[in-house]
């Protein structure tokens, strides 16, 4: 399990909770999202990945890293991975914020990742997507979303061509964390490669 930018790895524990009472034995990979950025995280995730065979749940920069690891290293055996209000495709608030002065030490050096995002997904892992539609988050002050979000990440922005399934639920970005309904969905894709609810 990995979290997003600005949040510990603790911010996963009740996902992991529920995902430990479902038979699951869950990890979290706890990194600097901002400070260290993808060049010191993934070697690391690909060295604890490739212990698998694995799922991932992904939260948010989390979900980019991931990807970014499975593309990079596309033998590391994770079967599945379900990422939660990832901005796949680059995030409009992050470039918001990277219009200001100050933002650097905001976003550190995770800001290309996601400013850029992805490339569709072509890899073996199945990806699945669970997009938020609670529009409450400090993302909503600095991107300019269309459409629907979750108040930091535009549900246009979660929408990564290859992606399995793609869903949307009434969750703030950080309400993911907490969603009952993502852990039962996120349960049911790493059971059945679908969520099913």
């Amino acid at each position: 399990m990995l979290h997003g930018i600005w949040m510990p790895g603790v911010s996963m524990a009740w996902l992991g909770a529920r995902l430990s009472a479902a038979g699951f034995q869950p990890e979290v990979f706890a990194y600097a999202g901002a400070g260290g950025g993808p060049e010191a995280t993934l070697p690391r995730l690909i060295e604890t990945l490739q212990r698998g065979p694995v799922h991932v749940l992904a939260h948010s920069l989390g979900g980019l890293i991931t990807l970014s690891a499975l593309g990079e290293r596309p033998e590391l055996p994770v079967r599945r991975v379900v990422c939660l209000g990832s901005p796949l495709l680059g995030s409009s608030a992050a470039d918001g914020i990277a219009r200001h002065a100050w933002s650097a030490p905001i976003l550190g050096r995770a800001a290309k990742l996601l400013h850029e995002g992805c490339p569709p997904w072509r890899g073996q892992a199945q990806v699945g997507l669970i997009a938020g539609s609670n529009p409450h988050g400090l993302g909503r002050y600095f991107g300019r979303f269309e459409g629907e979000s979750d108040g930091t990440v535009a549900v246009s922005e979660t929408r990564l061509p290859g992606l399995t399934e793609h869903a949307v639920i009434p969750a703030s970005h950080s309400g993911l964390l907490f969603s009952a309904q993502a852990a039962r969905m996120a349960e049911a894709f790493f059971r059945r490669g679908r969520f099913g609810d």
